[in-house]
């Protein structure tokens, strides 16, 4: 089978709502699925670069929701009643 008939096998499956592409999911065509798929890792790293690796860990292990700045007008884990144990490293 060529890549050109590949691709197309892949693109009809994807059309059909099968995730065709490791984290494409959601993509309604085999190129929207890849976009997607490049986006997501692309958009981790660049905040991973933005952070730096610790800072990037310690805001997995607290779930993302910001404890400092509000200026942004987001909620943080003390506006949502939840306790953070910034003791551990």
């Amino acid at each position: 089978m060529s890549s050109e008939q590949q691709r197309k096998e892949l693109d009809d499956r994807a059309r059909r709502g099968e995730t065709v592409v490791p984290g494409g999911t959601g993509g309604k065509s085999l190129e929207a699925q890849q976009h997607l798929a490049e986006g997501r890792s692309r958009g981790g790293q660049t905040r991973r670069d933005q952070l730096g690796a610790e800072g990037y860990q310690e805001m997995g292990r607290k779930g993302g929701l910001s404890t400092g700045d509000q200026t942004g007008g987001g909620r943080g884990k003390t506006d949502e009643g939840i306790d953070v144990d910034e003791s551990t490293g």
